[in-house]
């Protein structure tokens, strides 16, 4: 029966240190997404995707999201969509022209297609006469929950694994006490 009870918190354990790797496989860490060049209707800008973001002559699909998105060009291809080769580095640079009549936010998404390793790059146009429009860049993972730091998740699933092991001794003293009684 330990030996049983053993096997189950040792794959409960293994589950645990497992999830968080495969959650963060196509992470890149240290590379960086930039935007240079002028974010104004009808100006070019250039999305930067530093060295060791792709793998080096990897396939990388592009895509261009936003108000009026098909009158954009990239790298001089009319097209929403795109494919480049990645340097020998993994790094790649896309040229893109936004519409004479942009306004809003455009985003540029990129997926190396071997890696599937994915970065996002937001150009936001402001309105004429306002001012220069602005580049930003999301480098990190996507904020789709809670924001922890890890020490406090690790801490309660630790918590948890030890509330279990106790119940799994309490069971087995009182089974113990039970069979020596009877």
């Amino acid at each position: 029966m330990i030996k049983k009870i053993t096997a189950v918190f040792a794959l409960a354990l293994a589950g645990l240190f497992i999830a968080p790797v495969a959650a963060n496989a196509s992470y890149v860490p240290g590379a960086t997404v930039e935007v240079s060049g002028s974010i104004a209707p009808g100006s070019t800008s250039t999305v930067s995707f530093s060295d060791g973001y792709f793998l080096g002559g990897e396939t990388v699909s592009f895509t261009l999201t936003g108000e009026n998105a098909s009158g954009a060009t990239l790298a001089a291809v009319d097209s929403q969509s795109l494919e480049k080769t990645a340097s020998a580095t993994g790094a790649v640079n896309l040229n893109v022209t936004l519409p004479s009549n942009a306004t809003g936010s455009y985003t540029v998404t990129a997926v190396g297609l071997t890696s599937g390793n994915p970065g996002t790059a937001t150009l936001t146009v402001t309105a004429a006469g306002s001012g220069s429009g602005s580049g930003g860049n999301n480098n990190d993972l996507a904020d789709t929950g809670f924001g922890a730091p890890a020490f406090v998740v690790w801490g309660a699933a630790g918590a948890v694994a030890l509330g279990a092991a106790l119940i799994a001794v309490l069971m087995m003293v009182r089974r113990q006490r039970a069979s020596i009684e009877a």
